[in-house]
């Protein structure tokens, strides 16, 4: 492909798959996307896959725009200095531009047993080895999922919602991210569901068993299964690769999302920092970062200056079993609001964020540049408040 401009997406994830569509805007660029997994994963639907009532995965045919290669591997690191990147089956690729969209998988604290007794779910094959495990369960066994963010608060809603008996350890606040009235709703849904919540002081795990859960305040409770859906850590290829990154391994940008340490190298969803500060974890906010990313790189190879990214994401949303859901409306500064749809319709509302997140990746696979979203106006405050509390980080960044 002489004369082609050879770009390399690592991970076909929401970010990399959006990216790597919105460059096929240029007839002269060769877009080559490296993911380990032969079919695109909607994670937001991994909590519906252990409980049965989806697969979580699209073919990657129907999202990617056809000019793009998918190469089934996993890259072991990346050589800025030669530009390319290794993988761990077919050799080296090389690249004049690289996307870093390796996305985020679940952190593995220090929790005696934890590796032995819980069951993880951030990755597909950690959610398809769940759902085997509660599909042979007894009826009625006792299933604990610790963690309440959206994951936890969705698998134990999905859970209960089909007849399973499930306690939420929450290690703290119910839906920290949430309004406190918004809080009380689900609380409410999901005791409705019948699942007991242990939230509050004292809700910290401190040790996972074969058969129970020990909390900080002493307590234990009987667990048949153990879900773990608490933490959050990012894959450790930036790190390996000399890349400047947070202190959780998130690669650190600029807001143009471009690496402080090679202008060659954009990076976009759960495993980028831009400026110390990242945006909160999302589909849609991924997908934004991914388009954002990839109009980076448009404007380096036309010759003109980047421009800095802003994503105004307005809400959260959070299914609560199959009937229902909140809709957590959120300000610019990225707090949540006291207005919040709830009920049936903030169920089918979240229901809709399934559709509509893969189908930004279609439509833009289909009519590349087309992807749209608004600004936030606030971003800039959000980065100096970052850089007034840790000025260290505002240096790298600069």
């Amino acid at each position: 492909m002489t004369g082609y401009t050879r770009v390399v997406v690592i991970g076909g994830g929401f970010a990399g798959v959006m990216a790597a569509n919105r460059l096929m805007q240029r007839d002269d660029v060769s877009v080559t996307v490296v993911n380990p997994r032969p079919d695109f994963v909607v994670r937001p639907r991994l909590h519906h896959l252990v409980a049965g009532s989806h697969e979580a995965v699209v073919d990657y045919r129907e999202v990617l725009h056809e000019r793009v290669q998918l190469v089934q591997d996993a890259v072991t690191v990346i050589d800025a200095t030669e530009r390319r990147v290794v993988l761990a089956e077919i050799g080296a690729l090389g690249y004049d531009y690289l996307v870093y969209a390796v996305g985020s998988a679940s952190a593995e604290p220090p929790v005696s047993g934890m590796a032995e007794f819980a069951y993880p779910m951030a990755t597909i094959e950690a959610a398809q080895r769940l759902r085997s495990i509660i599909g042979e369960s007894p009826a009625g066994a006792a299933v604990t999922v610790v963690g309440a963010g959206p994951t936890g608060i969705e698998t134990a809603a999905e859970l209960a919602g089909r007849g399973h008996r499930v306690s939420l350890v929450c290690g703290g606040t119910l839906g920290a991210y949430l309004h406190p009235r918004a809080r009380r709703a689900a609380a409410r849904s999901l005791a409705r569901l019948g699942v007991t919540v242990l939230d509050g002081p004292g809700t910290e795990v401190t040790a996972v068993t074969r058969d129970a859960v020990r909390l900080r305040d002493d307590r234990v409770l009987p667990s048949a299964i153990t879900v773990w859906a608490a933490g959050f850590g990012v894959p450790d290829l930036a790190v390996r690769s000399g890349l400047r990154t947070d202190s959780i391994g998130r690669l650190l940008t600029d807001e143009t999302l471009t690496s402080i340490d090679d202008d060659r190298i954009v990076a976009a969803g759960d495993s980028t920092a831009p400026s110390g500060v990242p945006y909160r974890m999302s589909a849609y906010t991924a997908g934004c970062l991914g388009a954002h990313a990839a109009d980076t790189l448009l404007r380096r190879m036309a010759g003109l200056r980047p421009e800095p990214a802003s994503v105004f994401f307005n809400a959260m949303c959070v299914g609560l079993g199959p009937q229902a859901g909140i809709y957590q409306l959120a300000g610019r500064d990225d707090t949540a609001m006291r207005l919040f749809i709830g009920g049936r319709l903030g169920g089918r509302l979240k229901a809709l964020t399934y559709k509509f997140g893969v189908g930004h990746l279609t439509n833009e696979a289909r009519k590349p540049g087309s992807h749209r979203w608004l600004p936030n106006n606030k971003r800039g405050q959000l980065v100096q408040a970052q850089a007034n509390r840790d000025p260290g980080v505002a240096r790298q960044s600069a």
